[in-house]
C-alpha cells in the first residue's frame, strides 16, 4: 500500500471553498479571487479536492461544455509538491471526464513550469498552440507565454 493509498477526493462546495483560497494564494502570484473560485462550483464546473490524514494537499477545478472538458485550475501547497498529489489530482480529473463522457481535454500551463509540463506529457498530453505573453510575470516585469495542451479521450 502507497501513502497515496489513504488519500481521499472530496467534491468542491462552498463550503470548502475559504479553505481552498489558502492553497490557491500560496500557489499562483497571480491567483483567482475568492469570488471567482465560488462562481467555477456546479453547473458546468467540477472538482475535487484532495485530502491525506484529514490535511487538504491540493485540489483541481475542471469546466465541461459540448463534449470538451478545460482544466481550469489546479494546485498543491508548495512544500507538499514533489509528493504525486499533482498527478493524483491529474489522474482523477481525467476519470471525472471520462465520466462525463469528454471527447477532448484541454489546459494551459505557464512556459516556464517545466515541472507541470512533464506531468502533462507524461500523461498524453500534447502542445496545440501558445499564447504569446498571456500571462504576468512571476517577477512583476513582464509577461510569459502560455502553452496550451490537449489530449483525446
Amino acid at each position: 500500500m502507497t501513502k497515496l493509498d489513504k488519500a481521499l477526493f472530496k467534491p468542491i462546495t462552498q463550503d470548502i471553498v475559504e479553505q481552498l483560497m489558502l492553497i490557491e494564494l500560496a500557489c499562483h502570484p497571480h491567483p483567482w479571487t475568492e469570488k471567482t473560485f465560488r462562481s467555477c462550483i456546479d453547473g458546468r464546473y467540477f472538482g475535487d479536492y484532495l485530502t491525506m490524514d484529514n490535511t487538504i494537499v491540493g485540489f483541481y477545478v475542471g469546466e465541461h461544455v459540448a463534449g470538451e472538458s478545460t482544466l481550469m485550475d489546479i494546485c498543491v501547497p508548495p512544500e507538499l509538491q514533489g509528493k504525486g498529489y499533482g498527478k493524483a489530482l491529474l489522474l482523477k480529473f481525467i476519470e471525472q471526464c471520462k465520466t462525463l463522457n469528454t471527447e477532448k481535454m484541454f489546459l494551459e500551463v505557464r512556459a516556464k513550469n517545466i515541472s507541470a509540463q512533464m506531468l502533462y506529457i507524461n500523461q498524453g498530453f500534447t502542445e496545440i498552440a501558445r499564447r504569446t505573453g498571456y500571462y504576468p510575470s512571476n517577477s512583476g516585469f513582464g509577461y510569459e507565454d502560455a502553452i496550451v495542451m490537449s489530449k483525446k479521450l
